[in-house]
């Protein structure tokens, strides 16, 4: 099986110049040089090889049946392409990877719509330097102060108060 002649880059360079990082762009101008370069030194050479004019070798070479041997094991040998082995690996990889992309898309956008809740519910408050305590406790319920039902001492963190247990504090097995 023949190798297909490479006579283009199969990469949609602006493609994947619009995706790089404005911190990388350099990075990106130095591949896509070295692989414009590959491709020039590449495309320089013919696609076959020069026919070898035997005739020539023949009046030359003084002996015998020498280069009718030559072009015989020439004529028949042949170079086999290198069976692609890795394609089916990329593919199975590229479709895992779709379906991990898919899913992170779609918990990107239930995290965006939760989050866009959220900032409907803070732009509907009262500005928190117009805000009075009494609207910061209609507000925030959990987290505003109730002397009446949760009194609590100053000032006011949980690490102050009486019933307060660290998390950090070590338990005494004595």
């Amino acid at each position: 099986m023949a190798a297909k002649r490479i006579t283009q880059s199969a990469i949609n360079w602006m493609a994947l110049a619009d995706r790089v990082p404005p911190h990388q762009r350099a990075q990106f101008q130095a591949f896509k040089s070295r692989s414009d370069k590959y491709l020039r030194s590449v495309l320089q050479y013919p696609e076959k090889a020069p026919e070898i004019k035997w005739a020539n070798y023949k009046s030359v070479v003084p002996v015998p049946g020498m280069v009718d041997e030559f072009q015989k094991q020439y004529a028949a040998l042949q170079i086999p392409y290198p069976p692609d082995t890795v394609s089916t690996q990329i593919d199975s990889q590229e479709r895992e990877l779709k379906v991990e992309i898919e899913k992170f898309k779609e918990e990107s956008n239930q995290r965006i719509a939760e989050l866009k809740k959220q900032l409907a519910h803070l732009t509907s408050l009262i500005p928190f330097d117009q805000m009075t305590m009494e609207d910061f406790r209609d507000a925030y319920p959990n987290d505003a102060l109730d002397p009446i039902n949760r009194p609590t001492f100053w000032p006011h963190n949980p690490e102050e108060q009486v019933d307060h247990v660290s998390k950090a504090a070590p338990s005494s097995g004595h």
